[in-house]
């Protein structure tokens, strides 16, 4: 399938918008240094709140400010492919020797109450599809419990509309991390959050696993460029690399600035796509969007209830282990929180992303069918 997205109204995202406003009637030079200056300034407001995903939420409400106001410029195929590769290192870095012994003990219950919530978050997108309030597999890829940024990038590869999954996507991330955050006593995640943006060194020593880094990216580089594998980019070295890391074999280091630079291009790619109609849709199917994104946490929380009771282990570490995504910001708050197994809700959420980027694409497609034969003809379209 094509990599480019559907827009809400069912035309593809990469379509030209309409004639710019005069106020940004500047060449293209003019218009990525606006949108550089209004990327940083956002940015830096969202790491002062101290909110989850500030580096790729910044520069996407930046992207949206500058194609509501007309903005035309558009974000290359190469840096975007570049882009997804660096996430699909950044997957990869996940996967750790140290999770084999948990998940080897305790399997059973990782896959029954990972799957028990990708299942639930299938339901709830098979139904936004079914009943026409989000266009095509959006509203599935849309409430996939996890990977925010993995799924925006396959979602666009596999011609849904990226621009209503991202917004679907990272409201989900504020909403869990707040959910969590209140479950945890009112902690105060964000005071670590805080803490941990502080302690970031941007521009770090070379290391041994920087080479890995650049080989996996080359390697997502030359599928992205070669191939018409959908997210290909992104999957071969997420897949190469969890191998490498999981075989103890190499370590993946990924320095903060290119982290950086590759969710400003998500980022970008997914903001400048935007169209005020697709911002009114999306305003829209909010009530709806929020409804869906409270059904999956309560769900997961009576998973988590039931975890606990099963294996006698704190609420609090069941409750994390099984939120449904925003992995850094559950780990930032379980490490914040005294009495929490760490390792295990590491172990079970970082399965859970696994398992979420690679049962997604079938998961799509055959909820995807069953939507179309129950809505009827038209109504999967999502024509505001």
């Amino acid at each position: 399938m094509s990599g480019k997205a559907e827009d809400a109204s069912g035309g593809r995202g990469d379509d030209p918008p309409g004639p710019p406003a005069r106020s940004l009637r500047p060449g293209y030079k003019g218009q990525w240094l606006a949108l550089l200056a209004l990327t940083v300034a956002v940015t830096a407001g969202l790491m002062a709140l101290a909110l989850p995903a500030a580096l790729l939420l910044g520069p996407m409400l930046a992207g949206i400010a500058l194609a509501l106001g007309g903005g035309t410029i558009r974000l290359g195929r190469v840096p975007y492919i570049l882009a997804q590769a660096v996430v699909g290192c950044l997957i990869a870095r996940a996967a750790t020797p140290d999770v084999l012994p948990a998940l080897a003990r305790h399997w059973h219950l990782f896959s029954a109450v990972i799957l028990a919530g990708i299942a639930a978050s299938a339901a709830i997108g098979w139904q936004l599809s079914r009943l026409g309030i989000m266009p095509g597999t959006t509203g599935i890829w849309g409430t996939s419990p996890g990977g925010a940024a993995a799924m925006v990038v396959m979602a666009d590869a596999w011609g849904a509309d990226a621009r209503l999954v991202a917004f679907m996507q990272y409201l989900r991330v504020l909403c869990v991390a707040l959910a969590a955050t209140l479950v945890a006593r009112f902690a105060a995640p964000a005071a670590a959050v805080a803490q941990v943006q502080a302690a970031v060194v941007w521009f770090p020593g070379p290391t041994a696993g920087w080479a890995a880094a650049a080989g996996l990216i080359l390697l997502g580089a030359v599928v992205g460029l070669g191939t018409r594998l959908s997210a290909g980019a992104m999957l071969a070295p997420m897949l190469a690399g969890a191998f490498l890391r999981l075989s103890g074999t190499v370590e993946i280091d990924l320095p903060p600035w290119l982290l950086a630079v590759s969710y400003a291009g998500i980022g970008w790619r997914v903001g400048l796509g935007f169209t005020r109609s697709v911002a009114a849709y999306a305003a829209r199917t909010l009530p709806a969007i929020l409804a869906a994104i409270g059904a999956l946490i309560a769900f997961c929380g009576g998973l988590s209830w039931l975890l606990a009771r099963a294996t006698g282990m704190d609420a609090l570490t069941a409750y994390l282990a099984a939120s449904p995504g925003g992995m850094d910001s559950v780990a930032v708050i379980a490490a914040a929180s005294p009495g929490v197994d760490f390792a295990f809700v590491m172990t079970m959420q970082t399965l859970r992303f696994f398992l979420v980027v690679l049962l997604a694409p079938p998961m799509a497609r055959f909820l995807a069918g069953r939507a179309a034969k129950h809505s009827g003809p038209g109504r999967d379209s999502g024509t505001p």
